[in-house]
């Protein structure tokens, strides 16, 4: 295939995904293939929750939009530029994808397919339906997508690289069961906000859809907090409580109220507000509805700590306060050239 037609095709499925940003998803007649794929989507975004607890309707409709405001013209250009795949000899690239959050493996299968490329794709068992049902209605637009993508149940085989994500346990797998294979292997990360107690509420709200957003469950949501000594956590509880309502989802609620019994029978001190604990703690993966938080005297230690540990961090937020960090309120609407684990997907595709 020419990269016009996949461009176009992924244009057409951004389209088609803006419809589903709102609670009241609005039809637009001029999107194509509607008639097969709208009251599909709606069903696929209703019933998303009996597969997995997680994927409430309101989680599943952010990421769709999020892939929305992901394809467009702009944004495909830029991703895709400096990069000819014109002349590439066409692979079998394994993937074995994440499923912690919706649609987490998309962009691989995407990377795969703009560079020319055929994907063998494993889904996770915490996300089988969307991620297939996006490549039908790709291939819907663009028939012979149908010869670059193969999705499989069992174990991988024929493939000639591999793109795999897991958790550290799952990696030290991975690393030995692909080490013949060229390979990008990704393990565990966490991301974390540095604030030096000038934020406002507002921004400390923003804060909070880093946070909260997708139940704390991605590498990029923010699961630790750096903070001046002597800093005041009242505001910034104060604008958490803006998300007060996931205590409503059971899941999230028992996984709080475990979370702070174990703190509590440890007879660690933490400051709770009633959906949320933060606990002062060194380590980086703090558990679902916890956070944890480390006092700095100087912003020049927090610097430095960041950057050789930079290994086991996917982003770092504030306001300006460290180079290339992230602004408040973004860490779930990444580019399309944001690559996880910072490692450039299309070039190792364009290497192999």
């Amino acid at each position: 295939m020419l990269q016009i037609d996949k461009k176009t095709a992924l244009l057409q499925l951004g389209q088609f995904l803006q419809q589903f940003g709102t609670e009241q998803p609005i039809k637009n007649s001029a999107v194509l293939h509607n008639d097969l794929f709208f009251d599909r989507m709606l069903g696929h975004i209703e019933t998303a929750q009996h597969y997995n607890g997680w994927f409430t309707p309101e989680q599943m409709r952010f990421a769709l939009q999020s892939w929305a405001a992901a394809l467009t013209e702009s944004n495909l250009d830029t991703w895709l530029k400096g990069y000819d795949f014109s002349a590439t000899s066409p692979k079998t690239i394994g993937l074995v994808l994440a499923g912690n959050i919706p649609l987490v493996g998309f962009h691989d299968v995407l990377s795969v397919l703009v560079s020319g490329h055929q994907a063998l794709v494993k889904t996770s068992s915490n996300d089988q339906k969307m991620v297939p049902f996006l490549v039908e209605y790709l291939i819907a637009c663009q028939p012979e997508l149908q010869n670059c993508i193969t999705f499989t149940e069992g174990k991988l085989e024929g493939f000639e690289a591999v793109i795999a994500t897991g958790s550290n346990n799952t990696a030290r797998y991975f690393e030995y069961y692909f080490k013949d294979k060229p390979s990008i292997i990704r393990k565990n990360r966490n991301s974390v906000a540095v604030l030096d107690g000038t934020e406002t509420k507002e921004d400390l709200i923003q804060l909070g859809e880093d946070i909260f957003r997708y139940f704390g469950l991605g590498c990029r949501n923010v699961s630790k907090l750096f903070v001046p000594k002597g800093y005041s956590f009242a505001t910034f509880f104060e604008a958490m409580y803006t998300y007060n309502d996931l205590i409503q989802y059971d899941k999230y609620a028992n996984n709080y109220d475990y979370n702070k019994a174990v703190y509590l029978m440890s007879l660690f001190p933490i400051l709770d507000n009633g959906f949320l604990t933060i606990k002062e703690d060194s380590g980086y993966a703090s558990p679902i509805s916890s956070v944890f938080y480390e006092y700095y005297s100087h912003l020049d230690d927090v610097k430095k700590r960041l950057s050789e540990e930079a290994d086991q961090l996917q982003c770092i937020v504030s306001n300006g306060l460290i180079f290339n960090s992230i602004p408040f309120g973004k860490t779930q609407r990444p580019e399309l050239w944001d690559y996880a684990d910072h490692v450039n997907t299309l070039d190792f595709l364009k290497s192999i």
